[in-house]
């Protein structure tokens, strides 16, 4: 069975054999090691295989055993053994070809977890399992927020961070570039969508035909849960940030705390979807699935 492991070491000569050798003494094979450097420690990130029989709890022991500190195990496939630099220059190529999907690619990147710290690995002898450990990305007024068991290393922190500066830089081109652009408009002003906003609903029309909603449900602690719906064809004009940005508005005049949009890791509408809307929002990455937060008392952005 194959587990990526982390631990803090002792920066001194033979920290890293001495763990080596009790891996060789108990039948447990490095396949994949990756160091990240500290002032006076060291963490190292290790692809091990075990014998089926053992369990998380066996490999954490061992790796205490040997000095390490702050470990952190978790199972994993083949896939950890890919060559790391390799990785990151694949997830920049895939930011530059589409800078709205940065949150699921950093999130890959990262290992991001669904739910840092339930059942999907240990963090012997801290209780940081149950509190997860995080990065957050800034990206204009967007925080992208990583969640994972084991800690992010300084090197990591800096890699995610220019990861961010490349998506900022690369929307900012574009936006530059749409400026010294005038394109047709492919409908008269008349033609426009309007809003109607209802006590649970804001509906965007053109003419008499529902051309997108967003709908919401009130949760505890004032909290309004949402979902956001574009037709196709009104897909990639800005709409869906308009329908985020009325629900703001009806929120608060509701009284909510915040808006919560949860969709698919994957969702690459997210990011234009908050940065069009104006609004401060945090998006939580998790392995599968991403939440929007949007605090509504900040104030809204007057309307264009």
């Amino acid at each position: 069975m194959l587990w990526r492991v982390r631990t803090t070491l002792e920066d001194r000569p033979g920290a890293l054999a001495g763990l080596a050798t009790r891996c060789g003494e108990a039948g447990v094979n490095i396949l994949g090691l990756q160091v990240f450097p500290g002032v006076d420690r060291v963490t190292d990130e290790l692809v091990l295989r075990t014998p089926d029989d053992w369990d998380l709890a066996d490999l954490a022991a061992l790796v205490e055993g040997a000095g390490g500190s702050r470990v952190s195990v978790l199972p994993c496939t083949d896939a950890a053994l890919g060559d790391q630099p390799t990785r990151y220059v694949l997830a920049a190529r895939a930011i530059l070809a589409h800078p709205a999907g940065f949150p699921d690619v950093v999130a890959r990147l990262f290992d991001a977890e669904a739910d840092a710290g339930t059942d999907t690995g240990t963090d012997a002898g801290t209780d940081t399992l149950a509190i997860g450990h995080g990065m957050d990305l800034e990206i204009g007024d967007v925080q992208v927020q990583l969640r994972r068991s084991a800690p992010f290393t300084a090197a990591e922190h800096a890699r995610g961070t220019a990861l961010a500066e490349l998506v900022t830089d690369v929307l900012a081109a574009a936006a530059h570039q749409a400026t010294h652009q005038a394109p047709a408009p492919d409908a008269a002003p008349d033609e426009g969508p309007r809003f109607e906003t209802s006590g649970s609903s804001v509906r965007a029309l053109v003419a008499s035909a529902v051309v997108g909603t967003a709908t919401w449900l009130v949760g505890e602690e004032g909290a309004w849960h949402l979902e956001l719906a574009v037709e196709p064809a009104w897909r990639r004009r800005g709409l869906g940030s308009r329908l985020l940005l009325e629900a703001t508005r009806a929120a608060r005049s509701g009284g909510a705390t915040e808006l919560v949009v949860r969709t698919s890791a994957d969702n690459p509408a997210v990011l234009p979807l908050v940065l069009g809307s104006g609004l401060r929002g945090r998006i939580r990455m998790g392995a599968d699935d991403l939440t929007v937060r949007i605090p509504v008392r900040q104030p809204a952005p007057e309307r264009v």
